[in-house]
């Protein structure tokens, strides 16, 4: 993202505020290029249907949301949820196998 946005001027087009009275805004780069789609589409974010329509979602890299949502758990000191849930999988497939 820095690399898309150090020293420029990012347009920011208010859109709404979500239920915590935060700002939703679209934003774009000097060149018209819409900045979520361009995170999207780099790996940097994934689509937010709720905001987006799901405009994004076709643009998403394969794997991304497992990949940004074990990095949070990680940051947020929450791995043993996804550990567990791996030990579950894979219990699962040995039955499956049988």
């Amino acid at each position: 993202m820095v690399r898309l946005c150090k020293g420029h001027c990012i347009r920011a087009e208010i859109t709404d505020e979500d239920e915590h009275g935060r700002t939703v805004a679209k934003c774009f780069l000097p060149d018209g290029r819409d900045l979520s789609e361009e995170l999207v589409k780099q790996g940097l974010a994934i689509d937010w249907p709720k905001y987006s329509g799901g405009k994004y979602k076709h643009l998403e890299v394969a794997g991304i949301r497992k990949k940004l949502w074990l990095a949070d758990a990680r940051q947020k000191g929450h791995m043993h949820v996804w550990e567990k849930f791996d030990a579950q999988k894979k219990a699962k497939e040995q039955c499956d196998e049988k």
